[in-house]
């Protein structure tokens, strides 16, 4: 399994090394779409509803649908959001 980050942790004059693995490895089957009778691929593209213009992927934005209207929600909102995240790690020794 392949390490995602590896460092050291240090008390005092001893060094650990540490290494953050994954908990899960993926199992799933990925196809490609293909056209019957063909070796030609198939791919989705994303389409302006209205226009029928292409739209690129870093001008699309998550939106809830309240009936009437639309209200965006930015990435930084969800992350604000998101329960139980954190990029520190506690350590507590047991005596």
């Amino acid at each position: 399994m392949a390490a995602v980050w590896s460092d050291a942790l240090s008390f005092g004059l001893v060094a650990m090394p540490v290494q953050l693995v994954t908990a899960t490895e993926s199992h799933t089957i990925r196809f490609n779409q293909l056209q019957r009778g063909t070796s030609d691929r198939v791919r989705n593209k994303r389409v302006n509803e209205r226009t029928g213009d292409e739209v690129p992927f870093e001008e699309i934005v998550k939106a809830y649908d309240t009936g009437e209207d639309y209200v965006v929600v930015e990435p930084e909102e969800l992350e604000e959001l998101a329960p139980g995240r954190s990029k520190a790690l506690e350590i507590t020794p047991i005596c």
